[in-house]
């Protein structure tokens, strides 16, 4: 497929309406719990595809490479905020999974109640609609670029005044999605700020063949269970009953910059999908290794903090924390793999860190 020196006149010669070959279809859900979710389909004509639910952080639901699957859609499926009960683990009602499910911006993790405040399992951003959406198609010399744009509030009266600005883009032709983070504490106080990116592969892209690939310099079992499956943390099995969730702490190598990348590869489907980002912003990553009947999903997580939940964090003293005023930027470049030739280039890129 030409995507280069290829203008737009150019293109109008072969297609009534762009829409042929890339673009982005609005629409809203209508039915079930998940009636009233704005949702964005995204088309990019290199065979990438994903919706992204504004009214659910604008996080991402169904990702397919070349007509495969690669997302985690978990059993309630698409639920609209109306629905969202921090109680307990009424949070896990809410959780569709997805490609992408973004965690905090107060808590990340075990729930609980902190200073006479209740926080619910893995916090409340995940379950916010976002404001001034904004979707729309430019060209960067002759190639359309589709982006998405919008911002979620975390505020209340008497307490935290949080935005977090996302910004999803894709160029047509490209195997690669950029979301850019933005986090502003429009507040007069300091504040917490914990963030978890909870990307959830799923099944054809996880399967038995499936390899986790990380620079890791030292790996944390979360808890004993966990410490059972240390030794091949990066190996996934076919779908076991009662299997019991393991979650891996890792320090990765990265760059002098702070660049680093995980990738989850299959070398039978000859698909693969990488996640890039910047330590300096995320400094730890979170696998979640869950391999059993009906829940079967590998959660690659980079994210600013553990997943103890907000009474850990403050025993532990390993909390990052906002300024009134201060903005901090989390970026995220998705890269999907087609061929076993380019599963091994990255795989290089990724030991050679």
């Amino acid at each position: 497929m030409q995507t280069t020196g290829f203008n737009k006149r150019e293109m109008l010669k072969y297609v009534g309406d762009f829409s042929q070959l890339f673009g982005i279809k609005e629409y809203t859900l209508s039915s079930g719990k998940s009636k009233g979710v704005k949702a964005f389909d995204f088309k990019n004509g290199s065979g990438l595809q994903f919706t992204v639910l504004a009214d659910r952080c604008l996080d991402i639901e169904a990702l397919s490479f070349n007509g495969t699957n690669f997302s985690y859609i978990s059993k309630p499926g698409i639920v609209s905020p109306t629905y969202y009960d921090q109680d307990g683990l009424a949070f896990l009602r809410n959780f569709f999974g997805g490609f992408l499910t973004t965690c905090g911006l107060r808590n990340v993790g075990n729930g609980g109640e902190v200073d006479g405040e209740v926080f619910g399992a893995h916090g409340r951003i995940g379950n916010t609609p976002a404001e001034e959406v904004c979707a729309k198609i430019e060209w960067d010399e002759g190639i359309p670029v589709l982006t998405l744009s919008g911002k979620m509030r975390e505020a209340r009266m008497f307490g935290e005044n949080l935005t977090l600005e996302r910004k999803i883009t894709c160029r047509y032709g490209d195997n690669k999605i950029l979301i850019q983070n933005r986090v502003e504490n429009n507040g007069f106080r300091t504040e917490p700020l914990f963030l978890l990116f909870h990307f959830n592969m799923g099944y054809p892209l996880l399967d038995e063949h499936s390899i986790l690939v990380t620079p890791t310099e030292k790996l944390i079992p979360r808890d004993p269970e966990a410490t059972k499956g240390k030794d091949n943390y990066n190996e996934c099995q076919a779908p076991t009953p009662d299997y019991a969730e393991q979650v891996f702490y890792h320090n990765l190598k990265s760059d002098v910059e702070g660049n680093t990348a995980v990738a989850l590869i299959n070398r039978k489907l000859e698909l693969g999908v990488a996640i890039h980002f910047n330590k300096q912003q995320l400094f730890n990553f979170t696998q979640w290794k869950q391999m059993g009947e009906g829940e079967y999903v590998m959660g690659m997580e980079p994210c600013n903090c553990y997943v103890g939940g907000r009474a850990d964090a403050i025993q532990k003293n390993t909390m990052e924390f906002l300024k009134p005023g201060e903005i901090k930027n989390f970026d995220l470049t998705i890269e999907l793999l087609n061929g076993n030739t380019v599963i091994d280039e990255l795989v290089d890129q990724i030991n050679s860190i």
